[in-house]
């Protein structure tokens, strides 16, 4: 399983933006082959910092998502609204805790 996780700055008065952009998209990014789980989070700190949590089947199933016409359109109307360039992080799952009760 793969974990992707990408960091994004939004220009202030452009959020109200992107979560429509969002609201649009993320059950279509969900329904992509290979996702296993989407969510949106906000930074606590920092008002205008949104972050994606994502799992994929594999890296070859988030490069599919990439290079889909859903992903190319979806982020081109969601980079204009940042204020400072997005980061993205990828990482395998090596070992996830459950505690039983």
């Amino acid at each position: 399983m793969l974990v992707r996780i990408v960091r994004m700055t939004f220009q202030e008065d452009k959020l109200p933006d992107f979560h429509t952009i969002f609201d649009n998209s993320k059950y279509k990014i969900r329904a992509f082959p290979g996702n296993h789980h989407l969510e949106l989070l906000r930074d606590p700190d920092q008002p205008n910092v949104r972050m994606t949590y994502s799992l994929w089947e594999s890296a070859d199933a988030l490069e599919a998502y990439r290079q889909s016409e859903l992903f190319r359109a979806t982020w081109a109307a969601t980079k204009v609204l940042f204020s400072d360039r997005a980061v993205a992080f990828s990482g395998e799952s090596l070992e996830k805790i459950s505690i039983s009760g």
